[in-house]
Parts: structure tokens; sequence; C-alpha cells
């Protein structure tokens, strides 16, 4: 999203030490496998539960071939559906083993990831080959192994696992049988949709981009770099650049990455033209089809039609164009029109790009041990949109979508809203790592930690609140990092996550609600328990998703909601419908809201409190924003401000700069504080 718990009673919370739940012998699928199979899922529960966790087979796959990933992650899922035994090093942006160690389990690290494989290969049926020309075999290849109890595997790989000492047969042989990505899918949707669990849509990208390393290639310097961090296109230019002294080899590369990479205003291109010796070689606006014979990498790069057509790169992402200047030239000049916070490199030496795809596990192994159909379907592309749109219909309201979207944000936005329109919402999911062994771990109850409420007076109230709570892989991942900051603790702050890893993760949830500090408030991410806009869902089975959403709330001890409304992209108003629902059945004593250039609070119904957000990406930003906030305070009332924390530029370390630049007409609470001093300053009755 743009995609846990201190407060004031007893919660549901976590230890340390974590414990494991026991394991039920019911199958939820109906495909007839003889495997033995482990996992309970209740019908009032929303995700599964596994069997408990006695030893670990552990991997390391970081830096293997994305088809030994696939494999491997393949083989998790059939393993781990009967006992979780495998358990797959394959991020380590919190540490490598640092899930691993807190899950206090005896495990075994294997040097070669082959032994496992043949460990476990008399727990398989065969072999699942898919077709490299068709990337989204993969995902057929995937939905068949959870089907099949067989592994997916390359075409390559293939030949080595039929031979000794594996000797595993072909269960299905995927190449050729696909003209392309629609075709797989519609083939898939006819004849094993009914075959697979219908409680839950796994949506996931075939491939992704191989590893890049961090830092500039190899060869390449920077050569223009904007020093300010200029937002509003104020520096829109033509800029000449010599590259004269690249010559000497094949081609020359000019790359475009962001000069500031906290707070997403990064290079923006609107034209292109490249002279060799005076002759022009190249010419061309972004997203034309003149572009695309230089285009080596585009990376996450976006193109936007705004300003004549430009291509932008904001964050860590980049764009590299490739030149081939004629033989002989003696001077390579380029001229670039371009604005905002740019910084442009060029080299000499064939970088490598992301437009090489490999295959990757992660969620894998979820979808397989579940028996759960694997797609990855482009909502804005009418024929893929009716495909997408017969699958959420044909499951029942309030099913889960775990995985993400293609097409980023754009994607995205209309592609939770499409979910949001048949009563399904999402849990972003695919850089989520062994979900089958953290599916398998059990919360313990007990009392959290408490702050004194505090007292109304007139001041500025401020309550901070981290961004991407809807998302499973940033608990897992990103918000490890954060909580692990050493200023947390010091200022007050709202921790958006998920309800739902009370079901998949309860490990995870043990962590943090077991290490919250008396300022540490955790709170459910968009919109509740999952992600969804609550003006796109049907009002005819909006209430009951609440009912069923509020058990979670109380479960994971979260009391405050964080919701995202949007419509055509575009966020909107929540209305007083949806509003009455948020208060009546999930208890809300207020609601955080939206993702603005702007605060503020405005009481619906004359009953429910909904603060807007101003999100930030900077320390710079938020201290702005509160300046302006005390300028044009009036000082005779308390004024209440919410501002949201960009989780993947911004830390505690930097709230707690914030807070200490601020005067004493400031005040830091928490969210729950902060409704409820909201509800004395309006005269509205404070919730218990």
């Amino acid at each position: 999203m743009i995609r846990t718990f201190a407060i004031r009673c007893f919660v549901v919370c976590c230890t340390l030490s974590l414990v494991f739940g026991t394991a039920s012998a019911s199958a939820h699928s109906s495909t007839g496998s003889t495997q033995k199979n482990q996992i309970s899922w209740p019908a009032s529960q929303a995700l599964p539960s596994f069997a408990s966790v006695k030893h670990l087979d552990v991997a390391d796959v970081l830096d293997a071939p994305g088809d030994i990933r696939l494999l491997l992650a393949t083989l998790q899922g059939i393993v781990n559906r009967a006992e979780p035994r495998i358990y797959l090093l394959e991020n380590e942006e919190e540490g490598k083993l640092t899930w691993l160690k807190d899950l206090r389990v005896p495990y075994v690290l294997h040097d070669d990831v082959w032994t496992i494989v043949k460990k476990y290969k008399n727990e398989l049926k065969g072999l699942i080959i898919y077709d490299p020309e068709i990337p989204d075999s993969i995902n057929v290849a995937t939905t068949l192994a959870g089907l099949k109890d067989a592994v997916v595997v390359s075409p390559e790989l293939a030949v080595k696992l039929q031979a000794a000492p594996y000797k595993l047969k072909v269960v299905q042989d995927l190449r050729g049988k696909f003209k392309d990505r629609l075709d797989a899918y519609t083939w898939q949707y006819e004849h094993l949709w009914d075959k697979t669990t219908q409680r839950m849509l796994v949506g996931l990208s075939p491939n992704v981009s191989i590893k890049i390393p961090a830092g500039l290639p190899e060869s390449f310097v920077t050569i223009a770099q904007e020093t300010d961090p200029v937002r509003d296109a104020s520096n829109k230019a033509a800029y000449d650049l010599d590259l004269t002294s690249f010559l000497g080899k094949e081609a020359v590369y000019l790359r475009f990455d962001d000069a500031f990479t906290q707070d997403g205003w990064g290079s923006a291109v609107h034209e292109v033209i490249m002279k060799a010796d005076g002759k022009t070689i190249a010419q061309f606006i972004p997203g034309t089809p003149e572009e695309e014979a230089f285009l080596y990498d585009r990376q996450d790069s976006q193109v936007s039609a705004g300003d004549g057509g430009h291509r932008f790169a904001d964050n860590g992402r980049y764009f590299v164009y490739k030149f081939t200047p004629p033989a002989g030239t003696r001077e390579l000049t380029a001229t670039v029109h371009m604005w905002n916070q740019y910084k442009v490199s060029a080299g000499n030496i064939q970088p490598l790009s992301s437009e090489q795809k490999e295959p990757y596990g992660y969620l894998r192994d979820y979808a397989v041990a579940n028996k759960a159909m694997v797609f990855w379907l482009e909502v804005n592309d009418p024929k893929q949109r009716a495909l997408f749109e017969k699958i959420m219909a044909d499951v029942k309201p309030g099913t889960p979508y775990l995985g993400w979207f293609s097409n980023d944000v754009e994607g995205e936005f209309s592609s939770v809203e499409v979910a949001s329109n048949h009563s399904v919402y999402v849990l972003a999911a695919d850089w989520f790592s062994n979900l089958t062994v953290f599916s398998g771990t059990k919360i313990q109850p007990s009392r959290t930690k408490s702050s004194p409420q505090p007292k109304l007076n007139n001041k500025i109230y401020v309550t901070y609140t981290f961004s991407e709570g809807d998302n499973f892989q940033y608990n897992q991942h990103r918000m490890r990092i954060l909580w692990d900051d050493p200023a947390r603790g010091e200022v007050p702050i709202n921790w958006t996550s998920s309800p739902l890893l009370y079901d998949a993760a309860p490990a995870i949830l043990n962590y943090y609600g077991q290490t919250a500090s008396a300022n540490d408030l955790i709170i459910a991410g968009p919109s509740g328990a999952g992600y969804f806009y609550p003006a796109a869902w049907p009002e005819s089975t909006f209430a009951d998703y609440l009912k069923q959403s509020y058990k979670y709330m109380q479960k994971s001890g979260m009391e405050l909601t964080y919701a995202l409304n949007r419509i055509d992209g575009q966020n909107v108003p929540l209305g007083s419908s949806y509003a009455k629902a948020y208060e009546r059945y999930y208890k809300a004593p207020g609601l955080f809201l939206s993702w603005e250039d702007r605060f503020g609070v405005e009481i619906l119904d004359n009953s429910l409190p909904v603060s807007t957000i101003q999100g930030i990406s900077t320390v710079q930003e938020g201290l702005q924003i509160l300046e302006r906030a005390k300028a044009d305070w009036d000082g005779k009332s308390p004024l209440f401000v919410s501002i949201g924390l960009l989780a993947w530029s911004l830390t505690p370390s930097d709230v707690a700069e914030i807070t200490a630049a601020l005067g004493p007409e400031f005040e830091a609470v928490r969210g729950d504080h902060y409704f409820s001093l909201i509800r004395e300053a309006y005269g509205l009755p404070v919730k218990p």
C-alpha cells in the first residue's frame, strides 16, 4: 500500500519463545491426494493453520538460480503440507537468520540444497516442466504442483531430476502447450479451477528481474546531478551532456536515477536527442515506439502522459538507454529535456539488466500446500480483466487474494477496486518467505504495556502512523528493521499491521506484541483485516465482512484501523453508511483515513471522528507541515494533526528527530489517546 500493539486493556499478545499449535488431520481439498494432510482450516477461520514445527531442514537459496528457488519452494509446499520441515533462506533484508532464530526450534543448515531434494524425493510424485517461452506457464505449473504433489522445474533441471539418484518421472510437460498468457490462464481456469481450493486466490508474477547489485555498474560515472530536492519542475530544461569520453567500445549507456531516493521525486525525462559528430542518431520521447529501440533497461520506471510524455524513476528505481555510435565517431553528445531530482550517469561496459527475468519462490510454498490456483492477470487489459472478474465472481464474499498485481501503482489501485467490487480482500504477500512454517506457530495471550492518557489542553496533538500495514511481507521484512531501530519507544508511534497474522504468522505477531514499548501502538492496516476499498465493496456483504474482520481485530489486540478508500484510483470520502458500519461492527472510537497532502478531522454522523492522514517521506517535509500547522493555529482550542510516515524512507529515529525539533505547543500521542482527546474536545462520549 501507499501499500501491532500497546493498548489499555488485556489483549492477545505473544511470547518470544514461540509455542506451536497442534496439528489437525482434516484436509480441506477435495482433490483425492493420498498424501497425509495436516492442514486445519475450520469454516470460521480466514486462513489455514499448519502442523507444529519440530525440526527444520534449512536451505540457503538467496543467490541460487531462479529455477532452483522455484524447485525448492514447490518442494517446500508439498513437504510442509504434512508437517513443516523445510525452511528457505530467501531474504537478507532483516537478517538472513533473524526470524529462523526467533522460532527457537532445532534446525540443520544444509550447505548443498540437493541434499534436501534427496531427503524428500520419496514424497514427490514427479515433475512439472514449465515452458521458458511462456513465463506464465510457471504459474500454471505451480497450480499443478499442488494438485499432483509434483515439483516445478525448468527443462534443464528436469534432465537432472529424471536421472539417478532422484529418478523422478515427468508428470506433465507444459512446453508448447500455450500460445500466450491469456491462453495459459484460460486453460487453467477451464481445467484446474474446480479442483483447487475455492477459499483463497493467489496472484504472483511468474518471474522477476535477476538480482542487480546495488550502486552504479562497472564503468559508470555520474555526469549530471540535481543537488537540491526539487519537486516542482522548476529546474525543467534541456541539459547538454558530453559523452565523448565514453567512446571506444561498442556502445554507450545512459542511466537515470533518483538523486534523493527518500522522497519519490526522481529523474523525469521528456526527450532525449543523441548526436554523433553533430549528426542526430537518436531522438525520442518516452512512451513512444521510437524509445523502445534504445531502452536497454526500464527496471521499475514508469511513463506518464503529462508534460507531453515523460519517463520517471523515483526512490531506488532507474532506467538505462543504450546507444551505438557509428564506427569512428569522435564526439558524442546528448541533449536531455528533464527535471526534478535527476541523477545521470554513463558508461561503456554493458551492465546487467532487469529485463532479464527468472522464476522465484516465496509465496509458492503456501499456494502449493493449500492447492490454490495461481495466476497473474492485468485488470487494465479488457480480455485479462474479464477472466480476472470471472474468477473473483466464483468465490464467496470475504475470500482472500494473496500476492499482488502487475503494473505497479496503477495496477494496485484498479485491481484492489475490482477485488473489492467482488467482496474479495487483498493480502500483499508475494515476497513473504516460509508462510507454510509460520502458519504452524501459535499465539499466547498476555497483558500489554499501557500508557497514561494525556490531559486535554490547548495544544497541537500530533500522532504518527507508519504506512504499509496491509502488507504481509512488510510485517516480515521492512517492519522488523524499523522495529529494531534503537530510537523506537522514544516517541509514540502507530504501527499498522495485519490482524490476519493471527492465522498466517503468529510468530511474527508474537514478536511485535512481546517487544512493544508503551509508546508503540499496533493498529490494523488498510482497511481492517485485509486491504480493500469500502466504497467499492458491495453494501450487501459489507456488514458481514466487517463482523468477520472484527473478530481478528479483537484476537490480535488491534483497536484502531487505518482505512484507504478509492474509486477510479482517486481517494474519496468514506461516506455515512460505511462510517456507521465501521463504528457499529468495529466498535471504532475513531478512524484514520487516506494518504493526502492535507490533514484534518471530521466527525461523521456527529459520532465517529475520522482523521485524514497527511503523508510525508522526509524529516524536512514533516517539519514543514507541522510548522505550517503552528502558523495557522489560533491557540484557542486543541488542534489535531495526523502524520503518515512512508515506511520505505522514514525510521523511528527520524520521528524522534522531528519531535525533538518541535516547540512546547506540540505533544506527540499514540493513536488511541489521539482519538480519546478528539472525542473529549468535540464533546463526544469517550469510549472505554
